[in-house]
């Protein structure tokens, strides 16, 4: 290892990042979005396009932030971004919700999934109470040991990529294929502009959730000025190539109504291609890969909590470790945040919660670009963003599109995720003041 590696903490290569990236993105979305997509558009080009525009903004998210990280290479994700950049209000409420919806939330909706593809194999079982269970269980193991948490997560990515490769190779093979084209017909012009695809697109965005997660580490990345931006890019490109194909073979193989309204799109999809017997062993390997995603967004989770009470005195039990450095009381913390979200909302609230909150941040982030570079012409920037100005715009005005339209069809949940942003802002304030207050 290179001595400056090791004295500035810098140990992962950009294969790791990617794979990083890559294991962040594949998780529940993917598996269970499209039930809840075809509950409106039922249409397979509009639905294929719902994941390339998906892609394509997550894309230009990822280039956008690849700037950022190179200029500012320091692990924190958006908490750090936007404290530096906008405010430091602005970047605890990035934090906070990071660290409460950003990874929480996706951490109950796996369990939840995790429950639904449970009981369709093991029907005997209630799926809210493995989603318990499996909550419960790893929060357990890794606030006692890191290094069986860690060893847990190690084989992770690989064995997901396969699973997939799996499904798209035989479900090309299916012996009697659904009668569908990719070509356009008529009314799937109206589809992409309308209300539906725009709210839909709150799904899609949730299942790529993770193009950015090179930056929450970004300050262990070798040579991070370089490998931030390649890792998201190259990450994000390989993933929006599997999502395109995997549910082009939900819709080839299995009749659309079917699927409507269901979370366990694979495991329905998998008596298809592989029979009752190899569905089942294919819905529990999507279990298990579930398992991997709910321990990671566990683990991660309140590692963001702990920097933050590292930052701010008032949260500063939060930074406490024990013995192990293992930070007991941010993991508390979660796991009662994530028991209310089990026992309070229903999975397709939850992502919509989680959706909503995200895209609210990540907009904030990417618009920071703007802000940087006219506080900071002359910043060292390694990577500036390609197609400045307009990939990030495209991003803005895409998700503010998507906004719009949510916040029209779903206000509930839209002001809830409003509603997180700003309680966290108060939190921050109350806390400046009662410090000020008390000097």
């Amino acid at each position: 290892m290179n001595p400056n590696q090791a004295t500035t903490g810098r140990h992962l290569t950009i294969s790791t990042a990617i794979s990083f990236v890559i294991a962040s993105m594949i998780g529940t979305g993917v598996f269970t979005s499209l039930g809840y997509q075809l509950v409106d558009i039922q249409s397979v080009f509009p639905l294929m396009m719902l994941w390339v525009v998906g892609g394509v903004v997550a894309l230009c998210g990822a280039l956008t932030y690849g700037e950022l990280g190179a200029a500012l290479p320091r692990s924190g994700g958006e908490y750090h971004l936007l404290s530096r950049i906008v405010h430091p209000a602005i970047g605890f409420s990035g934090g906070f919700i990071s660290a409460t919806v950003g990874f929480t939330a996706p951490a109950v909706l796996a369990a939840m999934a995790l429950g639904s593809y449970f009981t369709a194999v093991f029907s005997d079982f209630d799926p809210n109470r493995v989603a318990l269970v499996a909550i419960i269980l790893f929060h357990a193991l890794h606030m006692i040991s890191i290094k069986w948490g860690t060893l847990f997560q190690d084989a992770s990515t690989a064995i997901k990529i396969i699973l997939i490769l799996i499904f798209i190779i035989f479900g090309f093979m299916v012996d009697i294929p659904q009668n569908i084209s990719v070509l356009p017909i008529t009314g799937d012009g109206e589809l992409l502009f309308s209300s539906s695809f725009a709210v839909s697109l709150v799904w899609v965005s949730y299942a790529y959730t993770g193009w950015n997660s090179a930056i929450y580490i970004s300050g262990e990345i070798i040579n991070p000025k370089r490998n931030i931006p390649w890792s998201m890019l190259l990450g994000t490109v390989f993933v929006m190539g599997l999502y395109i194909l995997l549910n082009y073979i939900f819709l080839f193989t299995t009749p659309v109504t079917s699927m409507v309204r269901q979370v366990e799109i694979g495991y329905i999809s998998g008596m298809i291609i592989f029979g009752e017997t190899g569905a089942k062993i294919i819905g529990m390997g999507i279990a298990i890969l579930l398992l991997s995603t709910v321990s990671s967004y566990v683990f991660i989770g309140p590692r963001i909590m702990q920097v933050m009470g590292e930052d701010h005195n008032f949260i500063h039990f939060l930074s406490k470790k024990n013995l192990r450095g293992i930070p007991l009381n941010a993991f508390w913390l979660q796991l009662g945040i994530s028991l209310v979200f089990i026992f309070s909302s229903s999975f397709e609230q939850v992502l919509m919660y989680a959706g909503i909150s995200l895209i609210l941040t990540t907009v904030l982030t990417v618009a920071s670009l703007f802000i940087l570079r006219l506080k900071e012409p002359y910043l060292e920037r390694p990577y500036r963003v390609w197609g400045y100005p307009m990939t990030p715009l495209i991003f803005l005005m895409v998700n503010a599109w998507i906004l719009f339209y949510t916040f029209r069809e779903r206000p509930l949940e839209s002001f809830v995720g409003i509603g997180i942003i700003l309680l966290s802002i108060s939190i921050y304030y109350i806390s400046k003041f009662h410090q000020r207050s008390s000097q």
